[in-house]
C-alpha cells in the first residue's frame, strides 16, 4: 500500500466494517448516467453493477499519521469550522462558502490559484434525486472527472489564454465535502489511489442538459484499499483529490462511493451533505 512503518502498524490494527460497494461489471459498453430526468424509456444510469464486500477501514488514525494525504493517497480528513451556518440559501453558498473554501484549500494544497466551479446538495431522503437542487447519494464507485474532461474544465471556467498557459504547468481538480449534519447513514468510502490500477478505470458519460461530461467508473480489484472517516460531522470535512496533472508518482484520482453503513441504526436521519468542486493551479516550477 505505500505506507511507512508506523503506517503499516496502525493499518493492520484499524477497525473496519463490512459492506457493499457497487462496482461496475467488467466486460460493459460504456456507461451512461443522467443528472436530470432522462426521456421517457431511458434509464437513469446504463451498465450493469456488480456489488462486491469489502472492508472499509477507519481512516482517521492513518490521517493523524500523515499516511492519508491528498499527495500519497488522493484523499484526506480535516477538521474545519465554517462560518456558513445555514445552506439552504444557493446565494450564501456561492458568495460566502466558495471564498472560504478558497482559502481553505489555497492553504492546504500551496496552491497559486483556486477557481471553485460548481457545488452539489445531497439528501440521502426517498425522492430526492429528482429535484433540480437536491441529488442523492451516488452509490456507485465512481470518479468525477478523467483524463480527458479535466482539461476540459480548465477551458470552461478560465480566459481561453489563460487556460492555454495553465494547461503546460501543474492543476488539479479537488472536492471539497462537508456533511451538513453528523453522518449517522450512507456515509462515503474513499479508495487509496495507490491501490487503483489504470485498468480498473471506465471512462463513462455523464448526461446534462446542455452538453454531456466525462467520468470514471471503476471495476473490481482484489488490491483496493478502502477507507471510511466514522460519524463524520459539520466542523470535518473531506478532501478528494479528482484529477492531478503531475505524473511523478502524485495520487492523481480517488474512487468514492457512498454505502450502507452495517453498524447504523435502520431509523437513523437521512444524511445530508455538501460537495464543492475547485479547480487548483500552482505556478510554474
Amino acid at each position: 500500500m505505500g505506507t511507512g512503518s508506523n503506517g503499516q502498524l496502525v493499518a493492520s490494527t484499524l477497525s473496519s466494517v463490512e459492506a457493499e460497494l457497487n462496482y461496475l461489471k467488467t466486460g460493459q459498453g460504456r456507461p451512461v448516467s443522467y443528472t436530470f430526468e432522462p426521456p421517457p424509456g431511458v434509464p437513469w444510469v446504463t451498465g450493469e453493477l456488480e456489488p462486491r464486500r469489502v472492508a472499509i477501514r477507519d481512516g482517521r488514525p492513518l490521517v493523524a499519521l500523515h499516511e492519508l494525504s491528498l499527495d500519497r493517497s488522493g484523499f484526506t480528513q480535516i477538521s474545519h469550522r465554517s462560518v456558513v451556518a445555514d445552506f439552504s440559501h444557493d446565494a450564501t453558498i456561492r458568495d460566502i462558502y466558495y471564498r472560504e473554501a478558497e482559502a481553505l484549500l489555497r492553504d492546504v494544497t500551496g496552491a497559486e490559484k483556486i477557481v471553485v466551479f460548481d457545488h452539489t446538495l445531497r439528501d440521502s431522503a426517498q425522492g430526492s434525486r429528482r429535484t433540480a437542487e437536491l441529488r442523492e447519494p451516488v452509490r456507485r464507485v465512481h470518479n468525477d472527472q478523467t483524463f480527458v474532461s479535466a482539461p476540459r474544465r480548465v477551458r470552461a471556467h478560465l480566459p481561453p489564454d489563460e487556460a492555454e498557459e495553465r494547461l503546460k504547468h501543474r492543476f488539479a481538480i479537488i472536492n471539497l465535502w462537508r456533511p451538513l449534519a453528523t453522518v449517522e447513514r450512507l456515509p462515503l468510502a474513499v479508495c487509496d489511489a495507490r491501490s487503483i490500477a489504470r485498468e480498473d478505470m471506465v471512462p463513462s458519460d455523464l448526461v446534462y442538459p446542455d452538453r454531456v461530461g466525462e467520468t470514471y467508473s471503476f471495476t473490481w480489484n482484489p488490491r483496493h484499499q478502502w477507507y471510511w472517516f466514522p460519524r463524520l460531522r459539520p466542523d470535518e470535512a473531506l478532501l478528494l483529490k479528482i484529477y492531478d496533472s503531475r505524473e511523478d508518482g502524485t495520487a492523481r484520482f480517488t474512487a468514492h462511493t457512498a454505502f450502507e453503513d452495517p453498524t447504523g441504526a435502520p431509523e437513523a436521519p437521512a444524511r445530508r451533505s455538501i460537495e464543492l468542486r475547485a479547480l487548483v493551479f500552482w505556478p510554474a516550477a
